[in-house]
């Protein structure tokens, strides 16, 4: 089983519908079951799932002292993939999040203040030695400024070579607990949401990817007409699990007699740490807040200490 962690510090990054997008991908993609995990206290996971029609991906209620051994239950009940939303700040409980998970996806828009924010996100990350790629998230089609934060995030770790593009069916779509793939199976956005599962995918397999990427998406579905069968955890024990896994005992999940579900930011840890790493430069004070997604590229030289180069890393 596979643990996927969503991860950054800036607030509206796209986190919570990048979670919801990939998770339904990836049931599409044939490499369900896919279970879901919200550990924001705004809950904004958990709301989407509470209203969608369709059964999957599967919706888990836990908190981060269970966390562990829940998912140990999840992978004998046979979930593949789990897929974690995280709070948009720094603390105590991302850091637990990325301890446990196998993969950190860190989704930032292409603006000078989401670049900087980035890093404090990395030197978590890198300090916890685990696999991570950037994701370029909301992006403006044609924007000079999209290929300069490639470019500068690159000089810190792998960029996904799939560009998630602004498009308001991103967000329309989660309303009603839907995603844009479902609602237009052969549009722009179901083309990049698939092209991005598919490396990710790879990136977990260790499977080396071509140079262009398919985004012929197999087994589409809309979702719709198909009775939710809630899936839940049993009590985890009052002790910190076991080390070895030989001692834990086994638990076995049904997925068809389980109690209707609960929403996550009930469990939900609170944001409650101050010292917040401040990124790889301190924000200029007189960078203006609105329409950065068109600031000049030279900018960006003041993110991560260095000027963008012409050819990508």
């Amino acid at each position: 089983m596979h643990v996927i962690a969503v991860v950054s510090q800036k607030g509206g990054s796209g986190k919570t519908t990048l979670t919801g997008h990939l998770s339904v991908q990836a049931e599409m993609s044939g490499q369900g079951p896919i279970a879901i995990i919200d550990t924001d206290p705004q809950g904004s996971l958990a709301a989407w799932w509470n209203e969608r029609q369709a059964e999957t991906p599967l919706f888990i209620k836990t908190t981060l002292i269970d966390l562990p051994i829940h998912l140990h239950h999840l992978s004998d009940a046979g979930i593949k993939t789990v897929f974690i939303d995280t709070p948009p700040a720094i603390t105590g409980a991302i850091q637990d999040v990325i301890k446990i998970a196998d993969y950190i996806l860190v989704p930032t828009k292409p603006s000078p203040h989401d670049l900087r924010a980035v890093g404090a996100t990395v030197k978590l990350v890198q300090a916890s030695a685990k696999p991570m790629v950037f994701i370029l998230n909301d992006a403006s089609s044609r924007a000079k400024i999209t290929y300069e934060a490639a470019i500068a995030l690159s000089q810190h770790g792998t960029v996904a070579p799939v560009t998630i593009h602004h498009r308001t069916l991103f967000a329309s779509s989660m309303i009603d607990g839907r995603t844009a793939q479902e609602l237009d199976p052969k549009g722009l956005s179901a083309m990049e949401m698939h092209g991005l599962w598919e490396y990710v995918n790879a990136k977990l397999n260790s499977i080396v990817m071509p140079t262009t990427i398919g985004f012929d998406a197999a087994h589409r579905h809309d979702g719709q007409g198909k009775v939710k069968q809630p899936f839940s955890l049993p009590e985890s024990p009052p002790e910190s699990p076991p080390q070895n896994p030989a001692q834990v005992e086994t638990v076995t999940a049904s997925l068809a007699t389980m109690p209707p579900p609960q929403k996550a930011h009930d469990a939900a840890p609170k944001v409650d740490d101050k010292n917040l790493w401040k990124g790889f430069a301190e924000e200029p004070k007189d960078t203006p807040e609105d329409d950065t997604q068109n600031e000049p590229a030279g900018r960006l030289n003041k993110v991560f200490g260095r000027r963008p180069v012409n050819s990508m890393v």
